[in-house]
């Protein structure tokens, strides 16, 4: 921020970020296409940052020179006249008290060297007063795909107001107020005057972890889930159990985690499942669950016997197995039952379903399987058979009225899906095309192939993500529309609770940001300063990512 737009902004006494003037009212013509600077390093002086700058960069915002003062003992996060919400709304009730001590708690500088309030010029700010306007504002359902992230923040004295059609868009306003909120050098809270109108570009922003490659533990994804909070992500894509080891302790189906996880204590509960969802909807995050089938399933054979294909040597069984057997009705007698208890523990209207990176040699080798294979009239195409077993699972699913979400080699291979399948783009190569055959066949889709965060490289590789432009694929309008978002990837080979929040922040805060903010902020040097301040932000929080280039933060210069 903090960029004057000439002498009418000047005049007007305000500053305004002409990168996000996009509501119809206030748009200032097309974008302007910006040279791209050059990706070497920016090198910024801690001090050139203003810490009040916001991540990801609102829709509309508008920043008066006006300083108002917070006192931690006097102000207050309240709800507000005519709001739906009140005091018995837990979920707002406990953002509030996050807030609070996300804006003052966490200032070294509380008790020490403060100048007292009055003697500072500014004018107080008492209270940020929380307005839900819809007629049920949301408190105890979970949130959902179509949820309204929307609000509306005006900050002037003595009471700043935050409007929100739903409590999903009061916790992104409360996280832009706190964003605002920065301590001056003698441990004084100040605000600047100013107006935001904002809402997200797409309505599914994610991020995927996996635990099972290495066991994440309880603490280290509710930790994430913060992390996702404070960059506004709204998704976190489970993706639970696959070949290594089955961490989910299933009630209908124990010997899956006590034979398939690392170690009996290497789980998760349905008392941590629980807690993992209820976290999350606080923050306003869905939970989304994957559990991958055929292929990435050696984990569940340990504990269900018969539900592998058991692969051949010419007319010997070799001992070894390969993807879930689709020709045995047991199968599918065990995918109903296991999916009845995935839909009752897991809320969101959504169940992931992977079929991604099928391995068709086991299938091959089998006899049973060649024998079917026939029947059917499939000939040697196993990826007939793929899809035949997927729609068996999709059909499972959707009487359990559940919608599916499935990897794009579901949809590659042809499969019968329904209308309302999410499919996931994930193949970096050509996924331009691919997103241009999935919305041109009509089906929703998100994309992660650009944001495979476990390949890691030398520099400053948020650029990179950053500069994905989704919607950037041959199609129609409507077909862009079908694009719902995207998700940051880390997949767990070689992650786990020593490396995984330095490995993820603030390098999917740059997919937080495109996924967020409108399609013309792609200033790379803008978007360093602020990436820059965010992450000493969300280091104050507790969050340990790491640094984005050379410097340092200004709460480390105050000294304790």
């Amino acid at each position: 921020m903090g960029r004057a737009m000439g002498l009418v902004g000047l005049l007007l006494g305000l500053v305004v970020v002409p990168a996000v003037l996009v509501s119809t009212s206030l748009r200032h013509g097309a974008p302007r296409a910006e040279a791209e600077p050059e990706t070497s390093g920016w090198e910024v002086a801690a001090d050139a940052i203003p810490e009040d700058s916001l991540w990801p960069l609102p829709q509309w915002v508008r920043t008066y020179p006006r300083q108002l003062q917070l006192a931690p003992s006097r102000f207050q996060l309240v709800h507000g006249a005519g709001s739906s919400a009140g005091p018995g709304c837990g979920l707002l009730q406990d953002a509030f008290r996050r807030y609070f001590e996300y804006m003052f708690g966490h200032s070294r500088r509380r008790t020490r060297g403060r100048r007292p309030l009055a003697a500072r010029a500014e004018p107080e700010l008492f209270q940020l007063q929380v307005v839900i306007e819809a007629g049920d504002p949301g408190c105890d359902r979970h949130p959902q795909l179509t949820s309204s992230e929307a609000y509306h923040l005006t900050v002037t004295e003595p009471v700043a107001i935050l409007k929100a059609y739903e409590v999903w868009g009061a916790l992104r306003g409360l996280e832009t107020f706190s964003q605002l909120v920065h301590e001056d050098d003698y441990g004084s809270f100040l605000v600047n005057e100013s107006e935001i109108n904002d809402f997200p570009r797409f309505a599914h922003r994610g991020v995927l972890l996996d635990t099972s490659r290495h066991y994440l533990p309880l603490k280290s994804i509710l930790t994430n889930l913060d992390a996702m909070a404070f960059n506004k992500f709204n998704v976190l894509h489970w993706h639970i159990v696959d070949d290594q080891s089955f961490p989910y302790q299933s009630i209908y189906f124990p010997e899956l985690s006590d034979k398939g996880a690392y170690s009996s204590n290497l789980i998760y509960t349905p008392t941590d499942v629980h807690l993992v969802i209820e976290y999350a909807r606080l923050r306003g995050i869905r939970v989304i669950p994957e559990f991958d089938t055929p292929g990435h399933t050696q984990s569940w054979g340990k504990g269900q016997k018969d539900l592998l294909t058991p692969c051949y040597n010419g007319k010997q069984p070799t001992g070894s197995f390969g993807p879930v057997n689709p020709v045995w009705n047991t199968t599918y007698e065990f995918m109903t039952k296991f999916f009845k208890e995935i839909s009752s523990v897991f809320p969101d209207e959504f169940i992931h379903l992977g079929g991604d990176e099928v391995d068709f040699s086991c299938w091959k080798s089998n006899p049973e399987v060649k024998e079917f294979m026939k029947k059917q009239g499939f000939g040697t195409d196993y990826a007939k058979l793929e899809s035949y077993y997927v729609q068996n699972i999709v059909d499972i699913v959707s009487s359990y009225n559940k919608g599916q979400m499935v990897w794009q080699e579901v949809f590659d291979h042809k499969a019968q899906l329904k209308p309302d399948t999410v499919v996931q783009v994930w193949m970096a190569s050509n996924y331009a095309h691919e997103l241009s055959s999935v919305t041109g066949a009509g089906f929703t889709t998100i994309l992660s192939a650009p944001w495979y965060l476990d390949y890691i490289s030398y520099g400053q590789d948020w650029k990179k993500y950053y500069s994905v432009e989704p919607l950037n694929f041959p199609g129609t309008e409507k077909q862009k529309k079908l694009v719902i978002g995207g998700e940051a990837c880390l997949w767990g080979e070689f992650v786990d609770a020593t490396n995984l929040t330095p490995r993820l922040w603030p390098r999917a805060s740059a997919v937080g940001e495109r996924l967020w903010s409108s399609s013309n902020v792609t200033n790379l040097q803008d978007a360093y300063k602020r990436l820059t301040n965010h992450r000493c932000r969300m280091l104050r929080r507790g969050i340990a990512a790491e640094p984005v280039f050379v410097g340092y933060c200004a709460h480390e210069a105050r000294g304790p």
